[in-house]
């Protein structure tokens, strides 16, 4: 059996904003549940599950994908589950378009893997988390001061379905927007991110992002004024 996740992960602003506000948690309270790998803000769409064929898994993926390009969703404000479970997160509020594709791919994926509980569950509470696991005691002190923060009102687009597989590595992302099957060197590849960011700006009818020069390369490593 093979272990897999999937999972989108946030993008521009919303991801910076989020590793910004775990690491001054986890710095602050000193809690390391979510510090302990590489940070990556996301949201769950499915698992931890298990498989007997990851190409199946990632077929499924690529059909749901399919059916969707532009899926939004909101980062607005923070929430926890019950304190038992002891997880604090950022609130997400989905679009009808998400809500269904989770729910949609979850169908998919019960045919040929096991998942969690909540996965097949229609009502999905869609989350990032913050902190996690050791923080106990804290939890009180670590809501306060989420609440004294200003909320986080931050609209995204869910561009890609990332695929985990064994130790949490990338096996292939499907690319929404692109509507392609990205395997880990494109999943990884910051010219297919420009791609994509590039064909999400089409369709809102945006022009592309301006590609930085070798110019602007040396000024950013030298810090030459513009």
């Amino acid at each position: 059996m093979t272990n897999f996740f999937i999972e989108f992960r946030m993008h521009g602003y919303a991801k910076e904003y989020a590793k910004d506000v775990i690491y001054s948690v986890a710095k602050k309270f000193r809690v390391r549940g979510i510090t302990r790998k590489r940070v990556v803000p996301h949201i769950a769409l499915y698992g931890p599950g298990k498989t007997n064929d990851i190409r199946k898994v990632i077929s499924a993926v690529e059909k749901v994908g399919r059916r969707y390009t532009l899926v939004s969703f909101k980062v607005k404000g923070f929430g926890y589950f019950d304190r038992t479970s002891k997880v604090i997160y950022f609130d997400i509020n989905p679009s009808q378009e998400l809500e269904d594709l989770r729910w949609i791919l979850s169908q998919e994926l019960k045919k040929i893997s096991t998942g969690q509980s909540w996965d097949s569950q229609r009502n999905h509470s869609f989350h990032a988390t913050i902190a996690f696991r050791d923080i106990n005691a804290q939890f009180d002190r670590i809501w306060v001061y989420l609440k004294s923060k200003e909320e986080p009102n931050i609209n995204q687009h869910l561009l890609r379905i990332t695929v985990l597989g064994a130790r949490g590595r990338i096996v292939c992302e499907y690319d929404l927007v692109l509507k392609k099957l990205l395997k880990r060197r494109e999943a990884l590849s910051k010219y297919w991110w420009r791609r994509t960011i590039n064909r999400l700006r089409e369709l809102q009818g945006l022009p592309p992002e301006r590609q930085p020069s070798p110019l602007d390369w040396l000024r950013g490593i030298f810090n030459w004024p513009h």
